[in-house]
């Protein structure tokens, strides 16, 4: 099993001071991987339901503090030296794909080819309106965006003409030492099942009880059967909180003492998943919260190596 964490990017701890300090650290205890989220500006009054609380409320807050995601990765990226890199998600259409892509491969050309491209299509409406972007055919877009990232990525002189996007033969220079960048694709949908199966290299799952990924992951094989793609070539990757002190019950929550604990990454694992992205609920602010991160990884996390 491999184990990720959410950098402190976005609430009062988003500062300078803890990112170091935890990026530096998730260096130090060998974890696979560091994770942003993606927002930008949204407005105060919101009518499209958050698709991960039971009420559809985003928790975000109109004021919360959130870091631009890769402009942090960035920041990580020349602090650390193993730690993988990844968005949990970035959603294709706040962006210009041509922008997007330049600023991926300049994350993978800086952290030498530890960027984990995770995509989402987004689902606040209002957000999209802010930013100046469409919100319609949004899964559509974000398929030829894909489909852009990897031509910009792999090809010479790269050039596109889709539905929604079009560019003549472009110089992209340096690319990506992955070539391309692994994406992880996240979403509850038949279509991310389906962009999933084309386009990822794992599947992403996000505050979701195990019963629900797994039937999840099975569309997604059984998607890549109607594609004739093998399925071993994908991951499984789920995003859960790690609470040891069940401050927020949860059936997305790894709580508990660390015997708890193991059983509960036990149950993960036993389903199909490779990954674990952590998001760490604790009480002392970034460092209570680190703390915690310090105790799962040497108590709870060699149990599963």
């Amino acid at each position: 099993m491999k184990f990720g964490v959410h950098l402190p990017q976005l609430g009062r701890s988003a500062d300078r001071k803890n990112l170091i300090e935890w990026a530096e650290e998730a260096d130090r205890l060998g974890l696979h991987s560091g994770w942003v989220s993606d927002h930008v500006a949204w407005p105060r009054d919101i009518e499209s339901k958050y698709p991960y609380t039971d009420d559809g409320s985003f928790p975000g807050g109109f004021d919360m503090p959130w870091l631009d995601p890769l402009g942090t990765l960035m920041f990580v990226a020349a602090r650390t030296e193993s730690i993988r890199l990844g968005t949990t998600v970035l959603i294709l259409g706040y962006r210009p794909p041509v922008l997007t892509a330049k600023w991926m491969a300049t994350l993978d050309v800086l952290s030498q080819g530890r960027a984990i491209l995770g995509v989402g299509v987004g689902w606040m409406r209002e957000e999209f309106e802010v930013l100046g972007m469409p919100f319609d055919h949004r899964g559509a877009r974000a398929d030829e965006q894909l489909e852009i990232f990897e031509a910009l990525f792999t090809q010479d002189t790269p050039s596109y003409d889709g539905t929604y996007y079009q560019f003549p033969e472009v110089g992209f220079s340096p690319k990506p030492p992955q070539a391309p960048i692994p994406v992880w694709v996240g979403g509850a949908t038949t279509a991310a099942f389906r962009r999933t199966a084309r386009f990822g290299q794992a599947f992403h799952a996000a505050f979701e009880p195990v019963d629900v990924v797994a039937r999840e992951w099975q569309e997604v094989q059984d998607e890549c059967d109607k594609i004739e793609r093998d399925r071993a070539e994908l991951e499984l990757s789920t995003r859960v909180y790690l609470d040891p002190d069940g401050r927020m019950p949860s059936p997305v929550s790894i709580q508990g003492s660390a015997e708890e604990m193991i059983d509960c990454v036990g149950r993960w694992a036993e389903m199909g998943v490779d990954h674990i992205l952590v998001d760490v609920v604790a009480g002392g602010g970034a460092a209570g919260r680190l703390d915690a991160l310090r105790a799962f990884m040497g108590e709870v996390a060699p149990a599963h190596n």
